[in-house]
C-alpha cells in the first residue's frame, strides 16, 4: 500500500510496520514507516531489499503526487541493541528518559548517545526489548565502542544473523523472501492486522485481499515444532497432513529458548484452509528423506 499523510493515524514520533501489496494482494515489501513530522517520514526496509523496495515505491507513486523520496542508506549506519538488559545499557549513555513510559514500543526519538546525536527506533526483530540506533555513518564507531564498554557488566556481545534468525522464529516474525513475498497475501500469512480492511482507505491490492477474506484462502502459514535435536530444519522440507503432501516449510531453525526445532510453512488445500482445518490435521515433516512426526498441532 502507499499512504498519504492525512491517511496516517499515528502522530509524529511513532512508527508503523506495514506492507506494500501488488494488485493480487501479494506482499511486495514489508517495512517500517516512522512519522517524523506532519509530512515527513522515515522508511526502513531489510538490508538486502534497499534497491528493490526503493524502485517499487518510486514506480507506484500516485500520478501528480508531491513526494520527494531519497535513499539515505549510504549516509546511515544502524546499530541494534536488543535484549532484556538493553535499556540498562542505553540509559548509561544518554541523559534522556528511555523508560517504557517515555519511549513505548513503536516510538521514534532523537537521542544523544555517547555524545552523538542519533535516531532511536523502539522496535525489534528478535521478540525482546530493544532499539535500532540510526546514526551518521562516520559516528557509528564511537557509539559502538561506547555500547560495548557500557554493556560489559551486563554480558553484552555481538550477535550474528543465525542468532537473530533463531529468535525471530521463536517469536513468529515472518521473513520476506521466505515466509512472505509477492505470491503470498497477508491473509495467507496470518497478518491481516497489517492491512486496514475495516477502514475506507484505499491501497494497492485492497480488492484482492478483501475478496480473499470473503471467499476464504487455499493456503495458510502454520508453525511446526519437533523436539528431537538430531533433526535439522532448514526450510523446504515437505509437509504431510494426514499422510498426504500438503506443502513445504518456508523457513526453519533451532529455538534455543524452547529447545525445539521450529518450522514455518504453508498448508495448502483446494477446499480451503482455516484455523479449524489446520488444528484437525495430523502432521509429519519429510527431513532428509524420512518422515518426522511434528510435535503438537499446526497453528498460525
Amino acid at each position: 500500500m502507499l499512504f498519504r499523510s492525512n491517511d496516517v493515524g499515528k502522530p509524529p514520533g511513532r512508527l508503523t510496520y506495514t506492507q506494500l501489496l501488488n494488485d493480487r494482494g501479494g506482499i511486495e515489501c514489508d517495512l517500517t514507516v516512522s512519522r517524523l513530522g506532519e509530512h515527513r517520514f522515515y522508511i526502513v526496509t531489510g538490508t538486502g531489499f534497499r534497491t528493490r523496495d526503493f524502485h517499487w515505491i518510486t514506480r507506484h507513486l500516485p500520478a501528480g503526487a508531491d513526494v520527494n523520496l531519497r535513499d539515505v542508506t549510504e549516509e546511515t549506519a544502524v546499530l541494534t541493541v536488543m535484549g532484556p538488559k538493553s535499556r540498562l545499557v542505553l540509559e548509561q549513555l544518554t541523559d534522556a528518559d528511555v523508560s517504557d513510559a517515555a519511549v513505548p514500543f513503536t516510538s521514534v526519538v532523537d537521542l544523544s548517545v555517547a555524545g552523538v546525536r542519533l535516531r532511536a527506533l523502539r522496535v525489534t526483530y528478535v521478540g525482546e526489548l530493544g532499539w535500532e540506533l540510526h546514526v551518521d555513518r562516520g559516528d557509528a564507531g564511537v557509539v559502538y565502542d561506547a555500547l560495548v564498554v557500557a554493556g560489559q557488566p551486563h554480558g553484552i556481545m555481538n550477535a550474528g544473523y543465525r542468532a537473530i534468525e533463531s529468535l525471530r522464529l521463536e517469536k513468529g516474525y515472518r521473513a520476506w523472501g521466505s515466509d512472505i513475498g509477492p505470491d503470498r497475501t497477508p491473509l495467507e500469512a496470518g497478518m491481516t492486522w497489517a492491512v486496514k480492511l475495516n477502514t475506507d482507505i484505499g491501497f494497492n491490492g485492497r480488492g484482492a485481499v478483501a475478496a480473499q477474506s470473503a471467499d476464504g484462502t487455499r493456503a495458510r502459514l502454520a508453525c511446526f515444532t519437533v523436539d528431537d535435536p538430531g533433526v535439522v530444519l532448514l526450510g523446504r522440507e515437505t509437509i504431510y497432513r494426514n499422510g498426504e503432501r500438503a506443502g513445504w516449510l518456508t523457513s526453519g531453525g533451532w529455538g534455543y529458548t524452547i529447545e525445539a526445532n521450529i518450522g514455518y510453512g504453508y498448508v495448502q488445500h483446494d477446499g480451503g484452509v482455516d484455523r479449524a482445518y489446520l488444528a484437525a490435521g495430523s502432521y509429519e515433516l519429510e527431513v532428509a528423506t524420512r518422515r518426522v512426526p511434528e510435535i503438537g498441532r499446526a497453528h498460525v
